[in-house]
């Protein structure tokens, strides 16, 4: 099954390419399994990214950063290539980024040419793939914080036009929900939390992530949360995750010395230990490539399903004999032809078969 995740993500592609700026883009009837990012202004939902990928690549500042959805496809590739690790954009076919530093300089910069460098925000996704021996096979789709003031240019119904853009996303079937909270905020306050919600009432496909859980109160825990013992449960539970604080983003703290800190803060904690085996970033990679992995065997069943019903349409064509590619015009202008001829039969009356008014 793993090898089908790759085949998932070239079929994203494909899809995309119908309609690049849709979040339903594709074919209607093919739901892509994928994996959306939500949560609010500071809540971590960068750092997290970032964590997955073990690379500083994603822009940070103040106020809404994250200003276009994130198409973000991270393909495992084995060691001892050169480069090792690298980044390809949709918008650049053809070429490599070795540089995590050129990465964030172009997401910051292809935001600014189509959102504007005040503070605007767009629905037309960037598309970026990461190649790398430290990821595991996954789509994700990182979406703009939710916030409720707007700044800069941004409309005053900012917080209804964020809201709607996550919705978009999040509304498929066929997509996870990673709902990103603070561990030091109250959980059913959760911004990220209640709009998963709405689509995903019963808390079937939605992942709840707990960062700054090193940041809580003295003598305050979520161990109950995590154990998903406590009020608001989700039937994929929740991880927790301890991102580097931004005092360790200033000093250039290494992404891997943070996860073997992070680690070790799970194995020591009073309350955490006994969970250790389940929290933390790389149990959460693990975690999405398997409910990606779970999906694959319906995907593959209503594609064969599609695949046969499209045969069938194309026998009712009959055998047309005119293949490939320098035949398409030819091709085009006989099955026009053919839809002519017969809908001026039905309206005759001579049409040899029954043919409903849909059909036509």
């Amino acid at each position: 099954m793993d090898q089908l995740i790759p085949i998932i993500n070239k079929l994203q592609e494909v899809f995309e390419a119908i309609d690049p700026d849709s979040p339903d883009a594709g074919i209607p009837d093919v739901d892509l399994p994928r994996i959306v990012v939500v949560g609010s202004q500071s809540s971590g939902k960068s750092s997290v990214l970032e964590s997955l990928v073990q690379r500083d690549f994603l822009p940070r500042g103040k106020d809404i950063v994250t200003r276009r959805p994130l198409v973000l496809q991270l393909l495992h590739v084995s060691q001892g290539q050169r480069p090792e690790e690298w980044g390809e954009f949709g918008h650049l076919p053809g070429r490599r980024f070795a540089d995590f530093l050129q990465i964030r300089r172009e997401i910051e910069e292809d935001t600014a040419r189509i959102a504007g460098s005040n503070k605007g925000i767009s629905r037309q996704p960037i598309h970026l793939k990461i190649y790398s021996p430290h990821v595991v096979n996954l789509t994700l789709v990182d979406l703009p914080g939710i916030a409720k003031i707007p700044v800069g240019e941004q409309p005053q119904d900012i917080e209804s036009q964020l809201r709607q853009l996550v919705l978009e996303y999040i509304s498929r079937p066929n997509s996870v929900i990673l709902a990103v909270t603070p561990a030091n905020s109250d959980l059913v306050n959760s911004d990220a939390l209640q709009i998963a919600r709405e689509v995903d009432p019963t808390g079937a496909r939605t992942i709840g992530v707990l960062t700054k859980l090193d940041l809580m109160d003295a003598g305050t825990h979520a161990g109950d949360i995590l154990c998903n013992r406590a009020s608001f449960r989700l039937q994929l539970g929740f991880i927790g995750v301890v991102n580097r604080s931004q005092h360790d983003i200033n000093v250039n703290k290494p992404i891997a010395e943070a996860m073997r800190q992070e680690t070790e803060f799970f194995r020591n904690h009073a309350h955490y230990r006994h969970i250790a085996h389940r929290c933390g970033t790389q149990f959460l990679a693990k975690e999405l490539n398997k409910h990606i992995r779970d999906q694959l065997p319906e995907l593959r069943t209503r594609i064969n399903t599609l695949i046969l019903s499209t045969q069938n349409e194309l026998q009712c064509l009959g055998d047309l004999g005119l293949p490939g590619k320098a035949h398409r015009g030819t091709l085009l202008l006989k099955l026009v032809t053919s839809y002519v001829t017969e809908f001026n039969e039905a309206i005759e009356g001579t049409l040899r078969r029954n043919a409903t008014s849909e059909e036509l």
